[in-house]
């Protein structure tokens, strides 16, 4: 029997612990229908016997405390709402005993944001893991040990897991589920909750914002001239001489500030002014790529995909509805 201990944190999205709780009691029944014995426990664990969610608008009372569970094999983390930095802050009191149960040999899932939780806890020092885009920034601000992959829908590594922005967390849910049983057992139930079984990235939902919560001042101000200048041919060189800083000094204190390079923040800012012009008008897609300061055809096409993981044809069709009128 796999025991399965689903988090009931104070400011918890309801949704999350109820899909989670869901799917493993349904793989149950699927798993009884095929003639085989039930596999999962499942259970809602909390510090308090009771906790109010949505401003009262919820009441959660956990199936068990965790001070009277010696031992599970699987942690769900579920996602959080509100500041995240407070909200991890709010549930303080599990990070030591995910942290214990983690070198027990449990498992542990964070579900969108409650990534932040699982690194408050230190077990993803040194590890990747994925969360919400929109809070890509922020999370990279306060947990630099830790590889953020925002562009994936979940990550698994070492008994880690976590999935992306908001309904990601199926697939993360769908993952666990063939992990712990098989393919087939995964197929059904995707099928059940009518959810796509192999989805990776969440490149194509992410609208890239870069991080300005950093204390280099020149480095914000070229952020900002980048943002304004995205259609101009800008290179690394001529930014540095904007701005009287050497090139290598440029370098390093950008990526320092932004996470990213130079090269790539251009890249991102021109991208992202790409997917509104396709989801916005109907200039073709070379009317597009030279809008944004792009020449060459190959290029945009291999710099588009490689960021929102479709080409820019396929992005247009997919967002931009009057398009195909």
């Amino acid at each position: 029997m796999v025991h399965i201990s689903i988090l009931a944190l104070k400011n918890a999205v309801l949704a999350s612990i109820a899909d989670s709780r869901y799917v493993f009691t349904m793989v149950n029944e699927f798993l009884q229908q095929a003639g085989k014995p039930p596999l999962f426990k499942v259970q809602v664990a909390g510090i308090m016997e009771e906790v109010t969610l949505n401003n009262g608008l919820f009441t959660l009372r956990p199936d068990m405390l965790l001070k009277d569970i010696d031992h599970t094999d699987l942690i769900i983390i579920p996602s959080m709402m509100g500041d995240m930095v407070s909200s991890s802050y709010k549930n303080k009191d599990y990070a030591p005993w995910i942290a214990e149960q983690y070198k027990k040999g449990a498992e542990v899932a964070s579900l969108c944001v409650g990534a932040f939780l699982m690194a408050f806890s230190g077990i993803l020092k040194g590890k990747q893991c994925t969360t919400h885009w929109l809070y890509a920034n922020e999370f990279r601000h306060f947990y630099p040990s830790v590889t953020l992959v925002e562009e994936k829908v979940m990550t698994a590594q070492q008994g880690v897991y976590s999935s992306g922005g908001n309904n990601a967390y199926w697939n993360l849910l769908l993952y666990l589920v063939e992990k712990f049983t098989d393919r087939q057992i995964a197929i059904h139930t995707a099928k059940y909750f009518v959810i796509d079984l192999d989805r990776h990235q969440q490149t194509p939902f992410v609208v890239f914002s870069g991080l300005k919560d950093h204390e280099d001042g020149v480095i914000k101000d070229a952020q900002e001239f980048i943002e304004a200048h995205f259609e101009e041919k800008l290179t690394v060189d001529h930014l540095a001489d904007q701005f009287n800083v050497t090139r290598r000094t440029f370098e390093r204190r950008f990526k320092k500030a932004t996470f990213l390079t130079v090269a790539e923040y251009i890249q991102r800012v021109k991208i992202e002014a790409a997917k509104k012009q396709l989801e916005a008008g109907r200039r073709s897609i070379t009317e597009v790529m030279l809008a944004v300061g792009y020449s060459d055809t190959q290029t945009f096409r291999d710099v588009f995909k490689k960021v929102t993981g479709m080409t820019p044809v396929d992005y247009r069709e997919k967002y931009n509805s009057g398009f195909r009128m």
